[in-house]
């Protein structure tokens, strides 16, 4: 089976930055483990999602609505978090919530996506929805303790909202011992 893993803005501004975020930082650790396993299981196979603004960031629609400067193309709020990203891997900027660059060329020959990173109610949301759109037949799991929300309230609402729509809700501990 050909899998793919998928790692939604997992950036310095999500988890020690400028939107600090404890539940961010405790699934660090996880999603690193996470990274490991499919870098040496998927043939490598691992995306990087990347949220990206620039210095007119709080003039856009999104920065009116959440007027907290973050992802700023080159700073270092916008970085992947190094724990989590192996180099050579893929990485796609958005410049919204969600990405439109999911099409067979960025995923490639897939039977399975995993998804796993940040903000579980705002960006890997989107990205599942779209995705989800796109390959309704796709089987996608997301991995609920490699993921934090903007508060933990978010997150399960966010979860519960995704596994309306088929995604398959697992806990590391549990996909791993598949």
């Amino acid at each position: 089976m050909n899998k793919v893993l998928v790692v939604i803005d997992a950036q310095e501004d999500f988890t020690r930055g400028a939107l600090h975020n404890e539940e961010a930082i405790k699934a660090l650790p996880i999603i690193k483990e996470i990274v490991s396993y499919a870098y040496n299981n998927f043939n490598r196979k691992i995306i990087y999602t990347k949220d990206t603004h620039t210095e007119t960031y709080l003039l856009t629609q999104e920065g009116k609505n959440l007027p907290i400067k973050h992802c700023i193309r080159g700073t270092e709020g916008w970085r992947i978090c190094p724990e989590v990203l192996i180099e050579e891997s893929e990485i796609i900027e958005k410049h919204s919530f969600g990405s439109t660059f999911w099409d067979m060329k960025a995923l490639g020959s897939v039977d399975e996506l995993w998804i796993c990173g940040f903000c579980t109610d705002i960006c890997v949301s989107a990205n599942f929805q779209i995705i989800k759109a796109t390959y309704p037949g796709l089987p996608i799991v997301v991995i609920e303790d490699a993921c934090a929300g903007t508060s933990p309230e978010m997150h399960e609402a966010a979860l519960k909202v995704m596994k309306s729509c088929q995604a398959h809700i697992v806990k590391w501990n549990d996909l791993k011992g598949e």
